[in-house]
């Protein structure tokens, strides 16, 4: 491990030029008491490191150095997969992986290039979950991603909404979508889908399994991801919007709400349009169109109407009482209560 780190603090130094003790320490999660043994240590090996004083100083090397090691392992390789998702890789156990292969190849590259990334990576960000929603927690990710890589089978017991389940899978790959982990896996009938936030128990076989000849991730995520939309959006909502509620609907719906935008009617007098928007069943659906507020009104199915009706006049009904049953403050403040 120590060597490991020596060559990214030699890299860092060959990439970024002049470093404080304290920004070394933080790139390589390490104290500066560290730092300060491991510059020793460069040192005391022949490479040139030098250490300049004063409010603009650091370490740097010797002007014109530059070291060659520079070949990526197997697991530095693997992890380049999450360049520009440095907390996914690190929810894998990649991110030291992927640190030094990214510096490695930093400084492999011709100087102005090798500027161009540092650019683009002060420049760009990726930050894959949703706003206002954390990911579950996946404790068994490691493991997963562990068995999935060494083709070794997975025993799981898995939450799912029908119950507690126990299965053996063939891990065929893991994906990360809005923030969260999902397995995709043999099932022994057919390809399934597994959460891994919902894994309560996982054990990984010494069993070896077989990959499908010809099994593609992207492909059976892409399919498997529009048929899960399919099956969930079955049903359609006539509703009356708002220009304030047109600019809400891709928030709160995502591409259903985009869509039914595009496909909106033209305004009326007031500038509220009609429109057709995909929705899930009736229950999910209420409290779906409920967050719109006073921004839409839903002019059918009848029965879908007819629950928002009664919903919102239940709690008229329920915020009145609860208003007659308090005493106000003045009576309070005046000691009529």
């Amino acid at each position: 491990m120590r060597a490991d780190r020596l060559l990214s603090l030699l890299l860092l130094l060959q990439n970024r030029g002049r470093m404080t003790a304290p920004e070394l320490a933080a790139e390589l999660d390490v104290s500066v008491r560290t730092v300060y043994r491991d510059v020793e240590a460069l040192g005391a090996s022949g490479v040139p490191v030098y250490a300049d004083r004063g409010p603009a100083g650091g370490y740097r090397l010797m002007d014109g150095y530059r070291t060659r090691l520079t070949g990526l392992t197997s697991d530095e390789a693997g992890s380049l997969h999450f360049a520009g998702m440095p907390a996914a890789a690190a929810e894998l156990g990649l991110a030291a992986d992927l640190t030094t292969a990214q510096l490695k190849l930093g400084a492999a590259l011709p100087d102005g290039l090798g500027e161009r990334t540092r650019r683009v990576q002060e420049r760009f960000h990726l930050d894959a979950p949703a706003w206002f929603r954390d990911a579950d927690p996946a404790p068994y990710l490691a493991e997963v991603a562990g068995a999935v890589w060494r083709q070794r089978l997975l025993r799981v017991h898995y939450r799912s909404w029908r119950g507690d389940v126990h299965r053996q899978l063939g891990p065929l790959g893991v994906v990360l979508k809005g923030g969260n982990w999902y397995l995709v896996a043999d099932a022994g009938e057919s390809v399934r889908t597994y959460r891994v936030s919902r894994m309560l128990a996982v054990e990984a076989l010494e069993e070896r399994f077989e990959r499908p000849a010809g099994f593609d991730l992207a492909a059976y995520w892409q399919e498997s991801a529009r048929r899960m939309e399919a099956g969930v959006l079955r049903g359609e909502a006539r509703l009356r919007v708002s220009p304030r509620g047109l600019r809400l609907l891709p928030v709160q719906f995502g591409a259903a709400g985009s869509q039914a935008v595009r496909e909106a009617g033209p305004p009326d007098e007031e500038g509220w349009v009609e429109t057709v928007l995909r929705v899930e069943a009736l229950p999910v659906a209420l409290g779906d169109l409920l967050r719109l507020g006073l921004e839409a009104e839903v002019l059918g199915p009848p029965e879908l109407r007819a629950e928002v009706a009664r919903t919102v006049t239940g709690l008229a009904e329920r915020y009145q009482d609860g208003a007659a049953a308090r005493p106000s403050l003045s009576r309070i403040v005046s000691g009529g209560v």
